[in-house]
């Protein structure tokens, strides 16, 4: 946004396209699916919701201070969804949309190429450059491309029919040389070129396109540059209708084959029951609409994911548009069969468009060159089913423009989109509303609507593969008295699900066999171990711990189990496994597991060790690793205490199944080692993942790790207001952690003890827990534990009537506060200071105090300490009379609380 307060310091990519999808969607309600589907790539993480909302949060608070509603613009909340409301004309994209349209709504004049000029001097780059390279923005990427280019074209149309040659001619020239596959661009470019005397460059430019499109596409030039050439040639001010193309073979007729209007059609019957897939079914709409470069579309995923029956039911849809036949076959690849021939494909498909046995060529080869020929002119639908590489595809398309190939594979087919250009719809699960209706498809809407929520359960334990919604809607179907809750019930048995998706030869497993069988062994014996994680998401560090391996031949594994859709990459390097899948591959024997998993537990504890140091500088460890741990050859590195906290967040899960799960000397240090997030995130359900910890401490008897979990887990329960609990949990963790020797665990179990009897009434015996837990932070000199024990001890003070004393502690605290001191440590701290100074009559200086703590809290990211300094700044602001600020610190306050 530009205005008087400057371009918006916006951030990272994710908000940006955040921002992006709100106002390409001004004035309408994006839901948080959507904005999710717009932020990431490929599967968004499980803490997608919380990333949307902080980042909402975040740009409110750049609109406030940019003064946007002044110009009436306004992020709203509405339900599960937001809107951005901006007045109409606001934007760039407005203004050039309505310069476009005043262009379109006069003739060639130098009014409407003023229009024109004016409507392309708005863009200032590529659309949407620094958002996340989702399809959704892509998608809206591509339309604002076209549009733009679409406007060019009407200028130099305008410049032309102006008699203005040389400058359309200028303009298209930068245009052609970036897009050198656009034949209508190039095109207007030779005509132009033409018209202003300069023939041979126009011929140049046929030639250079002509040569870019056989390397690069293996095709000819279209109806239009061929049209465009000839009419140079002939000297002709517009093209003629262009010739049939050189070396077509002889019709079937005149061969004595088939007769050239009997068009062969190899395709397999339409599926039946097929919904949804609106989106995908957009996709290739799109993609074959570039028929005039001979299109290929590339659609893959995971096994049981549907892709044949989509091909086919667009294939069966759009079969009007290929008059000339429908060719389709299935190479096999994905099979208990072996893989069909190239060469035996090229015979039916010859032989279906006429050509005599006797006349067949003698190799792939020559056959691949007369299926080409055949074709070339003609409009073909070639559909391409169970393919495993691109070499099989290049040897089966069709020649010519107007022809299209589908292509259906569980591998991306990377190449195929490299060298010719295909244009690729990756299909993942049904969402949950599809996949229902999938079910009532099969069943019967009133028999899903008669068990709505069972429906609906059965949908997701099916992870939204139609293979599997099929083979449970025909269970149900085949018997009258099993109901849809049945399915469900007998499903949500974990180890039985898999078998339970299974209908004579078709199942599940046995479609994931098959890729399985098909892996390279090192990628194979990672999906083997990839059972053993019990987190939703694996990096090649983890990855490579559950080998034994090193990080970049994990990785090279992982591209190998993504490339065949048995996991899916989501952010960042992260992969994950649907649900089926991992069960499969729990399902598959491995006498190395219970090592690998030894070693994925030591992995994360060492990651965590190097997190906790990232998220609290210079603050000391609060456990070692067991003496015979794992050290894994390469550990995530962090930059930053924010890449730190996200790195604890996005694993907090797998993280709290690790503890569950690992050995009790493992298990405490992986709980214990969360702090950082637990302080930040207090009251977000730590109690039983603490608990577990408080247990296997207790079991190996180490006393400083019963001392700390104890303290840990007691402020947690005092935060939740638990108190009584929280005093039982917290007593005997002092005289642990003496006893230990621990001068630093000692006084945090002080500390927060003291807290508790602050809640419980007993404020002496709080105060002197709180100046024992100062003499030991002091007597052991770690500042972090200095600061700690001033911060509670001032508000102790403060809460208690002795505001001078406060004022003095918390000013002692922020001189003893180092540059690694906690932030957070230090917004506290002048928190204090502000709010004694207002106890003391003091608004001004408290003022000044609390703003200091907001600028920090900002920094930090932790959004209820910024709303909780803006409220005593409101406090501060009504006491020294000044009611607007007071009522914009209230009113931002409420922004941050209401996301």
């Amino acid at each position: 946004m530009d205005g008087e307060a400057g371009e918006l310091a916006l951030g990272p990519e994710k908000r940006r396209s955040l921002l992006a999808m709100l106002l390409l969607r001004r004035n309408r309600a994006v839901s948080v699916a959507q904005l999710t589907e717009a932020m990431w790539v490929d599967e968004p993480p499980a803490n997608a919701r919380s990333v949307v909302q902080s980042h909402v949060s975040r740009i409110r608070t750049l609109l406030a201070e940019a003064c946007a509603d002044q110009d009436g613009v306004l992020l709203a909340t509405e339900g599960d969804a937001y809107v951005l409301r901006v007045p109409d004309g606001l934007l760039d994209v407005d203004r050039f949309e309505q310069l476009v349209a005043l262009a379109r709504s006069r003739q060639p004049s130098a009014e409407a190429v003023d229009a024109l000029h004016r409507a392309l001097g708005l863009w200032r780059g590529p659309a949407l450059t620094g958002t996340v390279a989702s399809q959704m923005l892509e998608a809206w990427a591509q339309t604002l491309e076209e549009s733009r280019l679409a406007a060019v074209e009407a200028l130099a149309c305008h410049y032309q029919t102006l008699g203005e040659h040389a400058s359309a001619a200028e303009l298209l020239r930068g245009e052609a040389v970036a897009h050198p596959m656009r034949e209508t661009l190039v095109a207007s470019l030779m005509l132009a070129l033409f018209r202003a005397g300069r023939q041979s460059d126009a011929l140049d430019w046929y030639h250079r396109t002509r040569h870019v499109l056989s390397e690069k596409l293996g095709v000819d030039p279209g109806q239009v540059l061929s049209g465009a050439y000839e009419c140079i040639l002939r000297g002709e001010e517009t093209p003629a209708e262009p010739a049939e193309p050189a070396g077509v073979p002889r019709p079937a007729a005149e061969q004595g084959g088939r007769p050239r209007d009997s068009a062969p059609d190899l395709l397999p019957r339409a599926p039946r029951g097929f919904y949804g897939r609106t989106t995908e079914l957009g996709a290739l709409d799109r993609a074959a609409a570039h028929a005039q470069d001979g299109a290929i579309c590339l659609v893959t995923g995971p096994a049981g994911v549907g892709k044949t029956a989509l091909v086919l039911h667009w294939a069966h849809q759009h079969a009007d548009r290929f008059p000339d036949g429908q060719l389709f076959a299935d190479l096999g690849s994905f099979s208990d069969r072996p893989d069909r021939e190239v060469g035996e494909v090229l015979t039916e498909f010859l032989l279906a468009l006429g050509v005599l046995p006797q006349d067949l060529p003698g190799s792939v080869s020559a056959g691949s060159a007369l299926f080409r020929r055949l074709t070339h002119g003609r409009r073909v639908l070639v559909v391409l089913d169970n393919v495993r590489e691109s070499d099989q595809v290049r040897m089966l398309l069709p020649g010519g423009t107007d022809s299209v190939t589908l292509v259906a594979s569980r591998n991306r087919l990377v190449g195929l989109v490299v060298s010719d250009l295909a244009s690729p719809v990756p299909l993942a699960a049904l969402p949950p509303e599809e996949a229902t209706a999938l079910l009532a498809r099969v069943l019967g809407a009133a028999r899903v609507a008669a068990e709505p929520q069972a429906a609906r359960e059965v949908a997701t334990l099916c992870d939204g593969l139609p293979l599997a919604l099929r083979i449970a809607a025909a269970k149900i179907a085949s018997d009258p008295r099993r109901g849809i809750g049945a399915m469900a019930e007998q499903l949500g048995h974990a180890h039985r699900r898999l078998a339970q998706l299974s209908a004579e030869e078709i199942s599940v497993a046995a479609a994931l066999r098959l890729s399985v069988e098909q892996l390279p062994p090192p990628a194979a014996a990672l999906f083997r171990l990839l059972g053993q994680h019990p987190g939703p998401r694996v990096d090649r560090y983890a990855a490579a711990a559950l080998c034994g391996t090193h990080p970049d031949d994990a990785a090279h594994a992982l591209d190998q189990l993504a490339a065949t859709h048995l996991v899916t990459e989501t952010d960042d390097d992260w992969f994950s496994l649907h649900d089926l899948v991992r069960l499969y591959a729990q399902g598959l024997s491995d006498e190395a597991a219970p090592e690998a998993f030894d070693r994925l537990a030591d992995h994360y504890l060492h990651v965590a060790l190097a997190a906790a140091a990232a998220a609290e500088p210079g603050g000391q460890p609060c456990c070692a690793p067991p003496a015979d741990s794992y050290r894994p050859p390469l550990v995530t590195g962090f930059a930053d205490p924010d890449a730190a906290l996200a790195w604890f967040a996005g694993e907090r899960e797998t993280l709290a199944a690790l503890v569950a799960r690992a050995a009790p000397e493992r298990a405490w240090r992986l709980a214990l080692l969360q702090w950082p997030l637990v302080l930040r995130q207090v009251r977000d359900g730590w109690v039983p993942v603490l608990d577990l910890a408080l247990r296997a401490a207790v079991e190996v008897g180490d006393e400083d790790a019963e001392s700390r979990v104890r303290a840990l887990l007691g402020w947690v329960l005092t935060t939740e207001r638990r108190f009584p609990e929280a005093l039982v949990c917290l007593a005997p963790a002092p005289e642990l952690g003496a006893r230990s020797g621990s001068l630093v665990g000692e006084a945090i179990a002080r500390v927060n003890l003291a807290v508790v009897q602050t809640a419980l009434g007993d404020a002496d015996g709080a105060g002197a827990g709180l100046s024992r837990a100062l003499e030991l932070a002091l007597a052991d000199g770690h500042p972090h534990t200095v600061t700690l024990a001033i911060q509670h001890l001032a508000r102790h003070l403060l809460d208690t009537g002795h505001p001078e004393d406060a004022l003095r502690r918390a000013l002692y605290g922020l001189e003893v506060a180092t540059p690694g001191v906690s932030a957070a440590r230090r917004v506290l701290l002048h928190t204090t200071c502000g709010e004694a100074l207002l106890a003391l009559g003091r608004p001004a200086e408290a003022g000044d105090c609390l703003r200091t703590a907001l600028a920090e809290a900002e920094v930090v990211g932790h959004d209820e300490s910024t709303a909780e300094v803006l409220q005593v700044l409101a406090r501060a602001a009504d006491e020294a009379g000044q009611e607007r600020e007071a009522a914009g610190y209230r009113r931002r306050a409420e922004l941050i609380t209401s996301v």
